[in-house]
């Protein structure tokens, strides 16, 4: 015990963690950003469901290859800790982006749409308090910064799915 109190050390490979924090970020963000702005343009569920799928594979094995090309051109990894960034990436974001689809399958449309933006933000405000944790700097900082940005893509892609809604008319 610390005079700070008692806090549980996850100890994980930086390969796992650098592909972890990737795949949790950006399969929330993007999914969320996907959903709003296919919901906003459509307002189907067989569209949105379609693509979350869709980026749940494709954004997955596209994040997954850029996280390798970047380990790589560092110079500083072995080739396991480069296929361990790519394989967590590709997992964690299928696994987070895939996870959008419950609501989706569970409930009315528009309400399932606020569970996801509530889960998603959730998820995202949790993996930031961690952040925050092991850099030992205030949590209100980092949540607030990563809230911001996803809230931005919310808005903008919902705005952006209106415009795209506009050309059907």
């Amino acid at each position: 015990m610390t005079s700070k109190g008692f806090r549980p050390v996850i100890i994980m490979r930086h390969s796992f963690k650098v592909g972890f924090s990737f795949g949790l970020t950006s399969g929330i963000i993007t999914t969320l950003g996907l959903i709003v702005g296919l919901h906003s343009g459509t307002h189907s569920r067989l569209v949105i469901i379609g693509g979350i799928l869709v980026i749940a594979i494709a954004d997955a094995l596209s994040d997954a290859m850029g996280i390798h090309i970047s380990e790589e051109s560092e110079d500083k990894h072995s080739a396991k800790e480069i296929w361990e960034s790519m394989i967590s990436t590709f997992l964690s974001k299928l696994v987070f982006a895939l996870t959008f689809i419950i609501p989706m399958l569970l409930f009315q449309l528009p309400i399932a749409i606020i569970i996801c933006v509530i889960w998603g933000l959730s998820l995202l405000t949790i993996f930031s308090i961690y952040i925050a944790k092991q850099q030992e700097v205030k949590p209100y900082k980092v949540v607030l910064e990563h809230l911001v940005i996803a809230i931005l893509v919310i808005i903008i892609t919902h705005y952006v799915g209106d415009w795209v809604a506009s050309f059907t008319g």
